[in-house]
């Protein structure tokens, strides 16, 4: 018999599942308006605030937002809870998109599984944390918005986060539970064959670039990238995900474009790949375009204070301590080139995700919470152990000095969306939740 307490929990969870679910916040992928990040963001700040939790919302584009919350720890080093505000769009969907309705057990509605579910539990996870007096850890709790289409949420994060020591990251997504310290990364570009257009009444007075492009395709498809498959993650992919061509029903194309998508694994540098790709398709007679986007693979090692924090916890519950790696990518990329370990964990499965009938158990939300905030306990008892809480994590700021995070930025989006300097003022205190210039109203 369910007691009357842990009824009350669990229907705190679909509570607060049901009502992040009922915003709609589909990625505008590029056009005008936020699609409603920023009402999911206004969201997360006013339960967090009612639960003792500071958070404050961040401009990152015109009127989208990332919402951050910091709960100061014992030890000014931070562990980061980051997931994503925005979803895929809701076309084809069986469920009602945004009604959050509840059927044996489990809640249905786009962003459910990803990644409001996951949001949700490091949501409960804070407010858990901020209960018990100062936790061992400074905890930072990031909602970010435009990670389904060009990551700047959390490029920006990683301007918020300059000056502050962060010793890991767990990224919000749907892993079952099972941590994924691996992702692919991808390489996107388009591949051009130009012929010579005429009236279909009289092709061989014309040069049909589909023509021109069908042993193009065929030879993608029969080639597979030259790399070792990765021990979490198997082999590296090339896929053609469009193809354009033709203006009318009666006219010899004379254009065809085709979208590669190469998933790329640790190691490989995206550039170094596309630059091999051009090389070979350019001698089948192509023109091969720079990538569209740009992301890099993910290969925390296992062993880091953060990981191994998590598997405990993950045993501590009765769960096994098993590692994955996934084939998609996440902001997780981003944050660990930054400069900050990062594993991606969650409630839900990615089959699940962008699915007809989306939905995340609750019950596994709600397991989430209790297993995250369990890790931040074990990973400042960790680093407490290790003495390792003056190590010198590098912070974003020095790290992308290296490593250049906008390579993470589709190209297009690189110059014109980058987040302005000026726009951000540096969290130079650990111990002082952060201020900004331009919070969303």
């Amino acid at each position: 018999m369910t007691s009357p307490a842990s009824q009350d929990a669990t229907d705190a969870v679909r509570d607060l599942v049901r009502d992040l679910v009922r915003i709609p916040s589909v990625n505008p992928r590029g056009a005008p308006g936020d699609g409603g990040e920023t009402a999911v963001a206004a969201r997360v700040r006013d339960w967090l605030g009612r639960h003792g939790v500071r958070a404050e919302l961040h401009e990152v584009l015109p009127g989208r937002c990332n919402v951050v919350a910091v709960i100061p720890g014992r030890d000014p080093a931070a562990v980061l809870l980051e997931s994503h505000l925005d979803t895929v769009e809701t076309d084809g969907m069986t469920a009602p998109p945004h009604d959050g309705e509840v059927r044996d057990g489990r809640l249905y509605g786009r962003g459910a599984c990803d990644a409001k579910g996951p949001l949700a539990a490091f949501m409960l996870a804070a407010a858990e944390l901020a209960r018990g007096g100062p936790p061992p850890l400074t905890v930072v709790l990031a909602g970010v918005c435009d990670e389904e289409h060009a990551y700047r949420g959390v490029l920006h994060l990683l301007e918020t986060l300059a000056d502050r020591r962060v010793v890991g990251a767990l990224v919000g997504e749907p892993t079952g539970l099972v941590p994924a310290t691996a992702h692919k990364g991808v390489v996107r570009y388009t591949v051009r064959t130009t012929g010579r257009p005429g009236h279909s009444s009289r092709p061989e007075e014309a040069v049909n670039a589909i023509s021109l492009m069908a042993p193009v395709i065929a030879h993608l498809a029969a080639t597979r990238p030259a790399v070792a498959p990765h021990p979490l993650l198997g082999a590296a992919t090339r896929s053609v995900t469009r193809v354009r061509g033709g203006t009318g029903p009666n006219t010899i194309p004379g254009s065809c474009e085709v979208d590669i998508d190469r998933r790329t694994l640790p190691g490989e540098d995206p550039e170094v790949v596309w630059q091999q790709d051009r090389d070979e398709l350019t001698a089948l007679g192509t023109e091969v375009d720079p990538p569209f986007t740009v992301d890099p693979a993910l290969d925390t090692p296992p062993d880091i204070p953060v990981v191994t924090a998590l598997c405990d916890a993950l045993a501590a519950h009765g769960r096994p301590r098993d590692l994955q790696g996934m084939p998609f990518g996440t902001d997780a990329s981003k944050l660990a080139r930054a400069g900050i370990p990062s594993v991606v964990f969650g409630p839900g499965s990615v089959t699940d995700a962008h699915a007809a009938a989306e939905s995340v158990d609750l019950a596994e939300v709600e397991l989430a919470a209790r297993i995250v905030a369990a890790t931040i306990r074990e990973t400042g008892k960790r680093l407490h152990e290790r003495s390792l809480s003056s190590v010198d994590v590098p912070p974003p700021e020095r790290a992308r000095r290296d490593s250049s995070a906008d390579d993470a930025l589709p190209r297009a989006a690189a110059s014109a969306d980058k987040p302005s300097q000026e726009r951000v003022r540096k969290v130079s205190h650990a111990d002082t939740p952060p201020q900004w210039q331009r919070p969303c109203n």
